[in-house]
Formats: structure tokens, C-alpha cells, sequence
């Protein structure tokens, strides 16, 4: 009898090793390498004869999308649910994955045939999350099992049009000796619903678990075999939850949907930019507004800033939502270029929401609340600022100046503070409404600000 092939694999990141560590090389985590036996695959030849189609002969008709009925998901799935394609949705336990896969199929039912497999909950029990959410459901069919070719087999003869898999890690291949959940399992699993949405063109959401640090339990290689890879982020004491997709082969990766929690289920903000800056304290010093863009959306968001006496021989330095090593630059530039001197102060930086600032076009808005906190200088409602800032001190460019301005009208701003730069970019009716200040570099922002502030006390 011919000795099993065994391998070790990491469950963080999904390294094969000949043999046992106690250190994963790649992501750096211990005691994370487990054995893992692999069978025996029959060298079997298909008899299949492949002939390539030309890129002109393949049309693409216009209902190769599914709307999903939420458009914060639509607009992060770049436009709907692409037929064949294979979505994975992951978030913390309890964020509201379920809750949002659920009450989609209250739209997709009316049109589509939809088949939701559960391999943590029964059907009665997702019978009553049903009737908690208000979905009926005449075309959504309920399957509760965690063997995976018997799932598939039950997909391949019902041919539902959407079939949603909740979760991944429940799923299981019986001839697989590793246990649910595992490197194998997971890849091996996953490979099979693959191989179904190809042939047969059904589009699959896949619910995936966290680990403990946040990433996909199983994780890389079942984000290299899915199409598209959605994160559900959010605060569970909060009411609030953000949808970004990481992957996404037939769409954008930076747009975000955003969704509040309620006792009916999930419900779409279609104003976040109200949302972010609902419950701004007045007369505070250290805070300013940014207008940054997620993909083509326009946000407004507060930024703030507490710079306070350091009782150490080091200041500590410390940022929730915006880069570290971004915020020391900042603070260096503004040594060097504008003598304001940070070095016997605590810094610390909140982005409010839960909202994570990437772009360059946010360091200006962080510049401002840190010279209004240092100075304690309080910045008007009315002002937002936006532009990234250069080792020398300058303001450069941001994209979709006038996108920015216009969100920053609508939101009741009358002063815009942007990159000079932009200005020559800007139409006319980009700043009807609203008073736009053109700053070269820091020294101009700082003055075009303390310009604002006495024209409110006037």
C-alpha cells in the first residue's frame, strides 16, 4: 500500500514546508504549521479537445450583471453581481455578513432563483432571521449541510441563478482526512464552487471568517482562487459598517459602501458624508474637515488633533485612522518649514467614523489640526481643506478638485482651502457657492486659515 503524501502547511498564510517548524517563515506567526495529508490524485486524461474562441466572436449581453437591490453593494461590486463570478465577503463575527446576504435575497428572489447554504444554522433558524428582516422569499431555497459535493451536486441539479454559501470554513470534502476549516479544506472546497460557477455561470457569495489578527482564516490562497474579496469593516459598538473591496477583478477596489445597523437589519447611508460629521464638538481647537474621495465618492471627514505637554523625556506619538509614519513626516515638515516646534508635546490623531484616510490629499487637513491644537486656534465650521504635503513644505495637486469642492458646498462648507496648483483645473460652477483659497505651501495654509477665523469673529 503506497504511504501517504504528507506536507505542512501554515494556517496564517498558507506556506507549504517539507517538515515541522515552530516559526512560519513568511507571515512570522508560531505554532500556526499543522500536518496536513494530501491524497492521492488519479493521473486521468480528460479526452477533451480545446478550441480557443476569438475575442470578437464573444459578446457580453446587458444583463450580464445582477442587481443586488442594495446600491452600496452594487457600487462596491463596481456596478452588480457579475454571472459566473465568485464574491467573498469577510468581516468579524456578529459585523452583519449574514444580515446583509439575507436581505439582498429579498430583491434578488423577485427576478432570480437564489439558493442559500448554511452550514452553521438550520433552516428554521434562518427561517426566523427571514421573518426578522421582513424577506419572504417565494424564490429563495434553503439548504443546511456542510458536505461539499453534495452541495454542489444539489447546485449543479436545481441550477438556482445566485447561490450564497455561508460560511466557508463549515464546508467540508469527506474523502479530506484535515478537519473543517483547514489550508485543504478551505482551497479544495472553494476550487470545486469555482469550477461550478465557470461552467454553469452562476455567480457565488462566499461568507469567510477572521482570524484573530483580522485577515482571512485561510487566508491567501482563498483570496487568489475568488474573483472578488469584500471586506465588512466597523466598530460592533457602533452602529455603523463600512464595505470595501480589496480584490475586485471587474470593477474598481476603492470604492466603499456604507450601511447602518438596526433593529430591522442593515440600512444604506446614502449620505455618509452627514454621517461623518454628525456630533462635530464647537469652539474645540484641533479639529479640521477633509474632503477625500473612496473610488468616485466625495466624503467629508473631521480630523483631529490633541497636542498636549509630554510628561516623558520621549513625546509619544499615536494615530487612529491615518498612517504613523505619515503623521511623524507631517510633523517633521512642519519643524523644518514652519518652526512650529512639536518636540516637548504628545501628538495624537483620531479620524472620526471609522473612517481610514490613505490618500496623500489628507495630509493638510492633519497639518491644520495640528497647528490649531498646538496653537489652540479653533478652526471655523465652515472650512475644509484638502492637499498633499511635500518634504519642502508645498501643497501639491489632488485629483477631483472639483468633485471635492462640490461635496463640500453641498454639505453647507463656504470656504474651501485647496492646492494652488488646482486652481488653473477648477470650471466656473465648480466654485459658485463657495469661497476657494488657493495655498501654495504650508506658511499660505496656516495664513489662509487665521484669514477665516477673524472673518468670523467680524
Amino acid at each position: 500500500m503506497a504511504k501517504q503524501k504528507v506536507s505542512f502547511i501554515c494556517n496564517e498564510c498558507g506556506h507549504i514546508y517539507p517538515k515541522w517548524v515552530g516559526r512560519c517563515t513568511e507571515c512570522g506567526e508560531w505554532n500556526t504549521v499543522t500536518e496536513q495529508e494530501e491524497l492521492p490524485r488519479a493521473k486521468v486524461k480528460s479526452g477533451r479537445t480545446l478550441k480557443p474562441k476569438n475575442l470578437n466572436d464573444i459578446t457580453v449581453t446587458d444583463d450580464f450583471r445582477y442587481k443586488t437591490g442594495s446600491s452600496e453593494l452594487d457600487r462596491v461590486l463596481g456596478g452588480g453581481l457579475v454571472g459566473g463570478s465568485l464574491v467573498l465577503l469577510s468581516g468579524d463575527p456578529g459585523i452583519g455578513k449574514s444580515t446583509l446576504l439575507l436581505q439582498i435575497c429579498k430583491y434578488l428572489d423577485e427576478k432570480c432563483k437564489v439558493l442559500y447554504v448554511s452550514g452553521e444554522e438550520s433552516e428554521r433558524q434562518i427561517k426566523l432571521r427571514a421573518d426578522r428582516l421582513g424577506v419572504v422569499g417565494e424564490n429563495l431555497y434553503l439548504l443546511s449541510d456542510n458536505d461539499c459535493e453534495a452541495v454542489n451536486a444539489a447546485i449543479v441539479e436545481e441550477k438556482p441563478d445566485v447561490v450564497i454559501i455561508d460560511s466557508i470554513q463549515t464546508m467540508q470534502i469527506t474523502e479530506l482526512s484535515s478537519a473543517q476549516g483547514s489550508i485543504t479544506q478551505v482551497r479544495e472546497c472553494t476550487s470545486l464552487f469555482l469550477r461550478t460557477a465557470k461552467t454553469m455561470g452562476i455567480p457565488f457569495f462566499i461568507v469567510g471568517h477572521v482570524n484573530k489578527d483580522g485577515g482571512i482564516a485561510g487566508p491567501k490562497v482563498l483570496e487568489h482562487i475568488v474573483d472578488t474579496v469584500l471586506y465588512f469593516e466597523g466598530d460592533k459598538q457602533l452602529s455603523y459598517r463600512l464595505l470595501r473591496a480589496v480584490k475586485n477583478r471587474f470593477g474598481s477596489t476603492n470604492e466603499m459602501g456604507v450601511f447602518r445597523m438596526c433593529g430591522n437589519g442593515l440600512e444604506e447611508v446614502p449620505n455618509p458624508s452627514e454621517m461623518l460629521l454628525s456630533g462635530r464638538p464647537e469652539n474645540v481647537s484641533g479639529i479640521s474637515v477633509l474632503c477625500t474621495m473612496e473610488g468616485t465618492r466625495p466624503l467629508l471627514s473631521e480630523v483631529q488633533a490633541l497636542v498636549t505637554k509630554t510628561g516623558f523625556g520621549t513625546p509619544r506619538r499615536a494615530s487612529t485612522g491615518f498612517d504613523y509614519n505619515r503623521l511623524c513626516l507631517i510633523l517633521a515638515v512642519l519643524e523644518k518649514r514652519t518652526g512650529y516646534i512639536f518636540g516637548q508635546f504628545d501628538v495624537y490623531i483620531n479620524v472620526t467614523g471609522g473612517l481610514r484616510l490613505d490618500e496623500p490629499a489628507a495630509d493638510a487637513a492633519v497639518a491644520l489640526a495640528l497647528y490649531s491644537g498646538l496653537c489652540d486656534r479653533v478652526i471655523p465650521e465652515g472650512l475644509a481643506v484638502f492637499g498633499e504635503i511635500g518634504l519642502g513644505g508645498e501643497i501639491r495637486g489632488s485629483a477631483h478638485a472639483g468633485e471635492r469642492i462640490r461635496e463640500c458646498r453641498r454639505m453647507g462648507f463656504d470656504t474651501c482651502i485647496v492646492p494652488k496648483s488646482a486652481l488653473s483645473g477648477l470650471r466656473k460652477e465648480d466654485c459658485e457657492g463657495i469661497r476657494v483659497i488657493g495655498a501654495a505651501n504650508l506658511t499660505q495654509l496656516f495664513k489662509a486659515a487665521e484669514k477665516c477665523i477673524s472673518d468670523k469673529k467680524q
